[in-house]
């Protein structure tokens, strides 16, 4: 009817107050698009590619190792990336590994005695849907690269050599324009994908990127017909809040699960129309 339009400001762009409204209902939508969990086979070849690959490629190195931590603390991008503001990693203090009861120490342990650690947690501070101080840890695998605790000690044998204060992301690479990204993530998980066959795997490369990690590792418990429950517990997933009355610090609820997703987490998928026949 000519008056101003009540959405702009003085200089004809949308108040900033309603575009902060905005871009925080489309993080509280659900994605268009549900990403494919991918099986333990994708992160296989991914983890065989790291150890072929050049030692100087320290960024795929990165990228392996966070992926297999990812998959197996069924982590979001935020938590296990190093490439935004808005990210709030696990960082090298929030890291603790274990031999038995001992806890040893990240900083002055030897190397050697770090490699013999068996079970690894992770403390929650900053990170989304998770209870500050709380702590979730996993045991060995069984597999001498495809697990949890190697992981986390890589990063941190690597994150100690290069003198990183605690507060650095477990993701932090050094010496390099490099940076282990949502995006350098998604790009390994899709030519993984892309090499392992559609059609085997049952879905397409563009399925999948770094949030398919947190469902990956969901859906390994699922098959290794874990409870639920228990399920929403280490995904910190509050379908009920009663399950916040629970504690996943408990060893022997978790010291088994590691070797479990393991053993259950190679599967395909049922293709759609998309995927391309043999």
């Amino acid at each position: 009817m000519g008056a101003d339009d009540p959405r702009l400001n003085t200089a004809g762009n949308i108040d900033f107050r309603i575009q902060r409204t905005i871009a925080a209902w489309k993080k509280e939508d659900p994605p268009p698009r549900r990403v494919k969990p991918v099986p333990i086979s994708v992160i296989r070849h991914i983890a065989y590619l790291s150890q072929q690959s050049n030692p100087t490629n320290t960024q795929y190195q990165a990228i392996a190792d966070m992926i297999i931590i990812a998959f197996f603390f069924l982590l979001r991008p935020g938590e296990y990336v190093d490439n935004n503001t808005e990210s709030t990693p696990f960082r090298l203090e929030d890291v603790q590994l274990f031999i038995g009861d001992t806890r040893l120490s990240l900083t002055d342990a030897p190397i050697l005695q770090l490699q013999q650690a068996r079970f690894a947690s992770l403390t929650f501070t900053t990170q989304k849907n998770g209870v500050r101080g709380e702590v979730i840890g996993l045991a060995c695998s069984g597999d001498p690269f495809i697990c949890p605790v190697k992981a986390i000690i890589r990063r941190v044998s690597y994150l100690r050599a290069n003198n990183a204060p605690p507060d650095t992301p477990l993701a932090r690479l050094f010496n390099t324009r490099s940076r282990v990204t949502a995006a350098s993530i998604s790009q390994v998980l899709r030519d993984a994908v892309e090499f392992l066959g559609p059609s085997t795997l049952g879905f397409l490369p563009s399925d999948v990127s770094a949030r398919c990690l947190r469902a990956a590792g969901a859906t390994a418990l699922l098959l290794a017909r874990v409870d639920t429950d228990i399920i929403s517990l280490i995904g910190r997933w509050r379908s009920d809040e009663m399950l916040r009355y629970l504690h996943i610090q408990a060893y022997p609820l978790m010291r088994d699960y590691s070797r479990r997703m393991l053993n259950a987490g190679d599967y395909s998928m049922i293709p759609n129309q998309l995927v391309p026949l043999h």
